[in-house]
């Protein structure tokens, strides 16, 4: 079975009648993130690449580094998944310090969160890059995602995550974009740096382009459009940000001097 789907019975009904069969589904269980042994947020998501997950959400929610990163375990418990972090003690007295600003629990969408200056915190512009890409490769990034994706062949219901660098490298995929992304993210810090673009099967939002932010990345490539405040930061931050891009046209937001004839990925 494909780690992160089940499958499940269903009735198909069609123009030549009923059948009975089953459809591979993805899986969403409630995924608890303890850093230190106090639980940071509970996400629901797909339960594969958790060890990415817990990287790359400890590195995009600015808890800590993957050299702060002491150990890691993953307990499975009846309702859910436990991924337990522990911390390096400089990076668990940040935490600890944080924490204590807290001034109540907090019901959007950006998880670990303490206060409204936390969700739109300022971000450092990416790194300086000669990184470009030609029309042709952004039109052939977005058209090798689909061919990454075999959780979502499978099941037709989750996001993916990609990352490109003259090719496509490396694809996590999950219910939830943010923690596709996130995953992405816990992957690629444990690789050799390169420059390179996400590649993205959704909108974009401010937080995901927080997270591009934070790993230094100077492109994004979504398949769907941005928010207004999205086109904002990736200005602010020096990102290019393509957006609604299919496999023969795409359009440009911020930041189009990366897009050369001639590509550069120094």
């Amino acid at each position: 079975m494909m780690q992160g789907a089940a499958p499940l019975p269903r009735l198909s009904f069609a123009a030549g009648g009923v059948t009975r069969g089953q459809r591979l589904l993805p899986e969403e269980v409630a995924v608890a993130l303890t850093f230190n042994g106090t639980t940071q947020a509970v996400m629901m998501a797909t339960p594969a690449d958790l060890v990415d997950f817990a990287y790359g959400f400890a590195l995009t929610e600015g808890i800590a580094t993957p050299d702060q990163i002491a150990s890691l375990d993953i307990v499975r418990h009846p309702k859910g998944v436990e991924v337990q972090v522990w911390l390096t003690p400089d990076a668990g007295a940040r935490l600890a310090a944080r924490r204590r600003t807290m001034t109540g629990p907090v019901g959007c969408g950006l998880c670990g969160i303490d206060s409204l200056d936390q969700a739109l915190r300022d971000m450092a512009p990416v790194p300086p890059t000669s990184f470009s890409m030609t029309p042709d490769q952004i039109m052939a990034a977005i058209a090798a995602l689909p061919g990454a994706q075999p959780l979502h062949d499978a099941t037709r219901a989750v996001h993916a995550a990609g990352f490109w660098a003259d090719g496509l490298r490396a694809t996590r995929e999950d219910a939830g974009r943010h923690n596709a992304l996130d995953k992405l993210a816990g992957h690629l810090i444990r690789q050799p740096r390169i420059p390179g673009a996400i590649v993205m099967t959704s909108r974009v939002s401010i937080d995901l382009m927080q997270k591009v932010a934070v790993l230094g990345l100077p492109m994004l490539i979504a398949v769907s459009a941005p928010t207004a405040q999205a086109v904002t930061l990736a200005e602010a931050c020096g990102i290019t940000l393509i957006a609604l891009a299919r496999p023969d046209r795409f359009e440009v937001f911020t930041h189009s001097d990366r897009i050369t004839e001639t590509a550069d990925v120094a």
